[in-house]
């Protein structure tokens, strides 16, 4: 529960520090007297949207710090817009920050009556009262197993549609190159015997001039390196003539064999061209640089080419898929649907009977679950809070027929009845009475004391007749200081309770009959 709250430099509070106990606790005030503006700095604290205009006038820095007893939560706002979260001092993160307070405490501002319209907020406190945690996951995974089932599914249509119009066109361009019969590094393979089947003329008679001046019988260089004789005078030198003349016989060899398959081909030359025609076309075609590419693009167009055959066949299998997908989907659903169907009749029976208690006496609920045409990720089911106040008035959606303090009466029956199904430690109601006066305050305010039995109950109110049934009440009240007007709060003694109720009570005119009223209303509390 909040057991401590510390408030510094925010709007109209300079410095604030104020204990809160366990039980119900009302905090009552003059209107403008600053009640909202603590509210804000508590839905700062527990991660709400931080805006620098909520500093106080002339301070750089706002700090509010929340004791939970177990956590420490305290958030600082700076003036340049930075904004900082700890928890029991250590940094956490805005979303970490939200998913924490809302294990800790519930907020419920006026505006938020507006969420009994809400598809969603009903469809929450249905499933909350079930406790069905359990089915809701299992529902969850089935949910998405079905979706991702049917995206697979639907991409796969779609491009099997987009490829059977293009299916022509790549079975040819496949066709083309796999004619082709490609080798990886065969355009310089080609280009080189092209050139030399171009020269080959010139080649030849080239070769045959080097021969000649390397293996002429007397004055070739093979003669003449073999006739060389230095034994007597460097022995080691005549051994690597004798090399250079082995070195020599070999190229003479090599020579001789490219002088004779250097013909002169003609047939052969145009084969090659017609050759390199063909693979330049490939590449420009396909704006690419090597053979090496055009395989590997061939080798592309051959696995699209098979995809195409394998179409239906792969699609049959994604539909068989999806439908079993389908079919734990539908049985989540069900379990889901029964989950909410089992606590449909319940929920309206407690909520008619709180209402009743708090002055609706011909009040009708009925929890609505009907089937949607398609699923959605909390279930297949449309539920609707349907509402009637009067006698023989048919049951319409709240929204439609209830009235401001009917629909404030329902969020408080609904608020009790949930937090008698979930251990959320504190709860807080911003002025939830609105519209509602006399007897029917008294019922509220005794639903809120039934209600902090198990947890924290915290009302700001206008009206006595629940402040009366607090077992602790605060007041909320401006002073002017010599710079500015500043917000305060403090935690009443029974005396001063006294003044506070009669004062809700009677306004400045307080008379002895009003200060009995209130005593008797504080003693009277349960």
């Amino acid at each position: 529960m909040l057991e401590h709250l510390h408030i510094q430099n925010y709007a109209l509070i300079g410095n604030i520090d104020i204990d809160f106990h366990d039980g119900f606790a009302a905090i009552t005030g003059e209107t403008g007297a600053g009640k909202s503006i603590i509210l804000g700095a508590l839905a700062l604290v527990m991660g709400g949207r931080a805006d620098t205009k909520a500093i106080t006038e002339g301070e750089d820095h706002c700090v509010i710090e929340a004791d939970f007893g177990q956590y420490l939560i305290r958030r600082e706002l700076n003036q340049n817009g930075r904004s900082r979260s700890f928890v029991n001092d250590e940094v956490v993160t805005q979303q970490e920050l939200k998913a924490l307070a809302r294990q800790l405490i519930d907020i419920h501002s006026q505006h938020e009556n507006l969420l009994i319209e809400n598809d969603d907020f009903q469809l929450g406190i249905v499933d909350t009262i079930a406790h069905n945690d359990q089915q809701r996951q299992a529902y969850e995974q089935a949910y998405n197993a079905y979706t991702e089932a049917k995206k697979a599914l639907e991409d796969l249509q779609a491009l099997a549609a987009k490829s059977s119009q293009d299916a022509d066109y790549i079975a040819f361009q496949y066709k083309q190159l796999d004619e082709a019969q490609l080798t990886e590094g065969e355009e310089n393979e080609l280009e080189q015997e092209q050139y030399r089947l171009t020269h080959a003329e010139d080649i030849k008679l080239n070769l045959q001039t080097v021969l000649q001046k390397m293996d002429d019988d007397e004055q070739g260089a093979l003669s003449l390196i073999h006739s060389c004789d230095i034994s007597d005078a460097a022995p080691e030198l005549q051994e690597r003539l004798k090399s250079v003349e082995i070195e020599l016989k070999d190229i003479v060899a090599d020579l001789n064999r490219i002088y004779d398959d250097s013909e002169i081909n003609p047939e052969r030359l145009q084969q090659v061209s017609e050759r390199l025609d063909l693979i330049n076309t490939l590449l420009r075609k396909h704006q690419l640089s090597t053979v090496g590419e055009l395989i590997e693009l061939r080798d592309q167009l051959a696995q699209q080419v098979n995809r195409f055959a394998n179409f239906d066949e792969e699609i049959a299998q994604l539909q068989h898929a999806l439908k079993e997908a389908t079919t734990e989907l539908t049985n989540a659903a069900q379990v889901l649907t029964q989950s909410r169907q089992a606590v449909r009749e319940n929920i309206s029976k407690q909520l008619i009977q709180s209402l009743g208690s708090l002055g609706v006496m011909h009040a009708n609920v009925d929890i609505s679950i009907e089937d949607l045409p398609d699923f959605t990720p909390s279930g297949k089911d449309n539920v609707q809070f349907l509402f009637a106040a009067n006698l023989n008035q048919s049951l319409r959606r709240v929204a439609e027929v209830a009235s401001g303090g009917e629909i404030s009466r329902l969020m408080l029956c609904i608020k009790a009845l949930i937090a008698s199904t979930n251990g959320l430690p504190t709860i807080i109601f911003d002025e939830i009475d609105t519209g509602v006066s006399g007897e029917v305050a008294t019922q509220m305010g005794l639903i809120m004391q039934q209600m902090a039995a198990s947890r924290q109950i915290i009302a700001i109110t206008h009206l006595p007749q629940i402040a009366a049934q607090a077992h602790h009440q605060y007041r909320v009240y401006k002073q002017d200081t010599a710079t500015r007007t500043e917000t305060h709060i403090a935690q009443l003694t029974a005396e001063e309770r006294i003044n506070e109720i009669a004062s809700m009570l009677a306004g400045k005119q307080i008379t002895d009959s009003v200060l009995d009223t209130a005593r008797q209303m504080l003693q009277t509390k349960k």
